[in-house]
């Protein structure tokens, strides 16, 4: 009667346990689903896994992976690493330029590399420094010459019009008039005392 006993419960325990609500299944402790971290350009190219801190996944991006490619060819995947490691983060991103331009002109001269480039531009630089000096000296050369011409033109000008200006009359010509005019008033004086003595009216021909 015992063993009968335990046979009975046992299949009374396992028919409730097969009767347990969905919630205590083990599809349903499972934990979410996290988002995935896509790599940076550089740990996609050197195949290795980015982590959330990577050094290099601020200044190489996944969607510019010529800009890895280039630098690394020259430098080194370590040697960036560590040079980034070693500069403050507000110095390295002109690290990164500076490392990208240093290998592309690398790549484009073998021999001279970014030397041959800054050559290159102190050349020009000097070219346009003598040209600019060409260029001052003329403008010098024409102001001179535009003060030049203003003074010739001022000189003509004082020459005409003093050679315009109309003779002085002479002073004889004044003393005969004031003679002239002294003897027309005598004579008028004259006439016209003697009418008022005899009585008559002045004659006023002359």
């Amino acid at each position: 009667m015992e063993s009968s006993d335990v046979t009975t419960s046992f299949h009374h325990f396992s028919n409730s346990s097969n009767s347990s609500p969905t919630s205590s299944s083990p599809i349903s402790s499972l934990p979410a689903p996290t988002s995935i971290h896509s790599p940076c350009a550089a740990c996609k190219i050197l195949r290795r896994r980015c982590a959330d801190k990577c050094v290099l996944a601020p200044y190489f991006p996944r969607t510019e992976p010529l800009k890895f490619t280039t630098a690394h060819r020259l430098f080194g995947a370590s040697n960036i690493i560590k040079l980034l490691q070693d500069l403050p983060e507000s110095q390295r991103a002109d690290a990164v330029s500076s490392m990208v331009y240093e290998a592309s002109a690398r790549i484009r001269d073998p021999v001279y590399g970014c030397a041959g480039t800054i050559c290159h531009l102190q050349k020009q630089v000097g070219e346009l420094q003598a040209q600019l000096a060409r260029t001052q000296a003329e403008l010098i050369n024409l102001q001179a010459q535009n003060k030049n011409l203003l003074a010739l033109i001022c000189m003509d000008i004082e020459q005409d019009s003093s050679s315009q200006q109309p003779d002085p009359i002479p002073n004889c010509m004044f003393q005969n008039n004031d003679a002239s005019d002294y003897c027309v008033l005598e004579d008028i004086s004259q006439s016209y005392v003697f009418a008022n003595s005899s009585g008559c009216e002045p004659s006023w021909d002359i």
